[in-house]
Parts: structure tokens; C-alpha cells; sequence
């Protein structure tokens, strides 16, 4: 088993969603992150409250830019699909598209039942 961390544009989970759904993953896991990377500012992405401390919009730049950080466990054989298909909707060509990171699953338990390995997240 693998995780797929997936960093991308807000505007993007959406559709990310719907595409990992309809390829039959529907089980994943997305939250509201900030970061930095080479991306210095956003323009017409999202909609900032001017009290948020962590962000600085002067003159097209930002301290810290918002992103969805999408977490998905899969089986090894289904990773390639998963990230073709989130690369696929999230690449627009320029800065800011996000990264991808692959990691090694040791083992999963659901706890409701106790199922363990690849039963657990099935």
C-alpha cells in the first residue's frame, strides 16, 4: 500500500474529487493547508480575509499561499492511475500547480471491525 499526498490549488479539489470518484476512489482525506514553495502570490483563486495573520498580500506577494492537501491510501498497482488522474486535472502549466508525494504504507487497521491490510481500506 501507498499514500498520496497530493498539494494543489483550492480551486482544484472539486474537480480532483469528482475525477478520484468516478475512477472508483472515492475514500480520501483533504484539508485546508498553507505553505510556500515557488509560488510568491495567487491571483483570482481564492477569496483571503484581510485579518488572517498569516498572510502578507503586498505588491503580488504572500507569506504563506493556501492550498487543499489531499491524503489517499491505495494499493500499490493503483497508485500510477491516482496520480495520472490528479496530475491530469491539476496541471494548468503554471507555478502554484502543486506536488505530489508517494509514501509507503506500512499497515492499516479499521477500527470499527479490526480489518487489517488492504481490507481496511477497501
Amino acid at each position: 500500500m501507498k499514500e498520496i499526498f497530493a498539494i494543489i490549488r483550492p480551486n482544484k479539489i472539486s474537480k480532483t474529487k469528482d475525477v478520484l470518484d468516478a475512477l472508483g476512489y472515492p475514500s480520501m482525506t483533504a484539508i485546508s493547508v498553507f505553505g510556500r514553495g515557488k509560488q510568491k502570490a495567487i491571483l483570482n483563486e481564492v477569496n483571503l480575509q484581510q485579518s488572517d495573520s498569516n498572510l502578507r498580500e503586498e505588491c503580488g506577494n504572500m507569506e504563506y499561499v493556501p492550498k487543499r492537501l489531499v491524503s489517499i491510501v491505495a494499493p500499490d498497482e493503483e497508485v500510477q492511475l491516482i496520480v495520472e488522474a490528479i496530475m491530469k486535472v491539476n496541471c494548468t502549466g503554471s507555478i502554484g500547480d502543486g506536488k505530489i508525494f508517494i509514501c509507503p504504507i506500512n499497515d492499516s487497521i479499521r477500527v470499527r471491525n479490526k480489518d487489517q491490510g488492504i481490507e481496511a481500506i477497501l
